[in-house]
């Protein structure tokens, strides 16, 4: 860290919750600047989630879910949320195989990183499934209704940003997996 950064660091004091949900607490956290500024600032606590992209050759298989904020189908990676306790790869081969019904023979962590540093607390651990094996069947939570089917990665790169593909993460993601094979060139 640079001597001109240690400005910028805030002092983290008294945290509030303000509400408990079943996917995340809403906490205001007292906060104090290098130059003794104090200010109450509102903080999103949830579990960290995993993101999978399967690679299926000249495909990727993709997820169609409905998202309650979006209030419409979205197409997306497989992913979901790390269980207590539980490793990011772990998670990543487990929401593999209940959305998709697929296993990898192989996983890659791609990354990880803060979905939105200015609210949120919890991170996205994003991986790459090779190798894939179908079981032959899905193994969906109570609340959760997936349909999965391939899409070419040439019209996922195409159509990620449109109406379809409304999910901010799918493009970090995808971002990654792009670094990721521009290296193994």
């Amino acid at each position: 860290m640079d001597k001109k950064d240690e400005k910028l660091i805030w002092r983290q004091g008294e945290k509030r919750l303000l509400l408990k949900t079943p996917v995340l607490n809403l906490t205001s956290v007292k906060s104090t600047s290098s130059d003794g500024l104090k200010g109450d600032y509102i903080v999103m606590d949830a579990p960290d989630w995993v993101i999978v992209i399967p690679d299926a050759g000249e495909h990727f298989l993709m997820v169609k879910q409905w998202r309650h904020g979006e209030n419409a189908l979205s197409i997306e990676f497989p992913g979901g949320v790390i269980e207590p306790n539980e490793k990011p790869e772990v998670a990543a081969a487990r929401e593999l195989k209940e959305e998709t019904g697929f296993v990898a023979g192989k996983l890659v962590k791609l990354g990880a990183m803060n979905p939105n540093p200015a609210l949120m607390s919890n991170h996205v651990h994003i991986f790459a499934a090779f190798d894939l094996q179908p079981t032959g069947k899905q193994h969906l939570d109570e609340d959760e209704y997936v349909n999965y089917f391939e899409m070419s990665k040439k019209d996922v790169y195409a159509k990620m940003g449109n109406t379809e593909f409304p999910h901010a993460l799918m493009s970090s993601a995808l971002l990654l997996y792009r670094q990721w094979k521009d290296t193994k060139r």
